[in-house]
């Protein structure tokens, strides 16, 4: 469809393989929960501070998260996707990095990945070293010395200085939330913490330069609806990143009522399209160097090279 790239967000095993899942918590987007052979590994804990109770991705092993299908994770607003639950395996990253190569090369271009690296301080409590998992498949999958586009990207910009110490050549993004605090810095600094709004006023992008590449940001940092979902924007987080020498991204532009602004949205149908063209229109005007997409066909139709 033209995309510049893929995402997979990416959490570790309990053998230590790295798994493309949106969370660890997997009973949203597998069918875990229908597997009688796993029905005692429904637990609850503590991620990143917020308690929430599944089947989590280290509490199996590769072989056994082999065995699951996925579903999609919002069935109500994404019914179409939800047809094909249940027929489709989960990845591992290098199962991605392997398909994007080969993407590549059946199209005629470069297909990136961005590899989004998930709740790496909550990894490491459990002796998991991420960044040198990440580190190690790249090298193995031949995407680390800039052989491919490669882009790495997480909440947490500790686990980012880790992965760029190793070594490993690409865009390093700085993920940012519209609220709270990043867990890696809360569990080193406590209430001290920055907080995401404080990184992306200018004081907190100095600090960022010579750190990371960009930011990626939470689209009403841009957009700043008001409390009636109204928009006031946009800010000035991407000029003030800009100005700096730092790329800005955004996620993420989707044209469903659900996702966007109450100003936006044309009924109370969450799953209907909404006036998506005026809210990504605000949003490429702002000047992003690209944005996260679900329907890749309407980005790259809107957004050209940026999406």
């Amino acid at each position: 469809m033209g995309a510049d790239a893929v995402e997979p967000d990416v959490v570790v095993s309990k053998d230590g393989v790295l798994v493309v899942r949106h969370e660890n918590e997997i009973s949203g987007t597998t069918d875990v929960a229908d597997h009688p052979e796993f029905a005692d590994r429904r637990t609850t804990k503590t991620i990143d501070g917020a308690e929430l109770t599944g089947w989590f991705t280290e509490d199996f092993t590769w072989d056994e998260i082999a065995t699951l299908r996925c579903r999609e994770r919002l069935p109500k607003v994404r019914a179409s996707s939800a047809t094909f639950d249940g027929e489709q395996p989960v990845l591992r990253l290098r199962d991605v990095l392997d398909l994007a190569r080969a993407a590549s090369l059946e199209y005629g271009r470069e297909l990136g990945v961005v590899v989004e690296i998930k709740h790496a301080t909550y990894f490491s409590s459990l002796g998991w070293d991420i960044a040198d998992l990440v580190a190690r498949e790249l090298e193995a999958a031949g995407w680390a010395h800039g052989e491919l586009p490669l882009t790495i990207e997480a909440f947490e910009s500790t686990v980012l200085r880790r992965v760029k110490e190793r070594g490993i050549r690409g865009t390093y993004i700085y993920l940012l939330e519209a609220a709270g605090r990043p867990f890696d810095l809360v569990a080193r600094d406590g209430r001290a913490a920055m907080t995401y709004r404080q990184t992306t006023a200018p004081a907190g992008l100095d600090a960022l330069v010579g750190v990371v590449d960009g930011i990626s940001v939470d689209k009403r940092m841009i957009l700043a609806p008001d409390k009636l979902g109204r928009l006031t924007g946009p800010t000035r987080v991407v000029a003030d990143a800009h100005e700096r020498g730092l790329r800005v991204f955004t996620w993420t532009c989707r044209p469903e009522n659900n996702f966007l602004i109450g100003q936006f949205r044309a009924s109370r149908d969450p799953a209907a399209f909404g006036d998506w063209e005026s809210e990504w229109g605000v949003i490429r005007d702002a000047g992003v160097d690209g944005v996260f997409v679900d329907h890749p066909d309407l980005g790259v139709a809107f957004f050209g090279g940026a999406a």
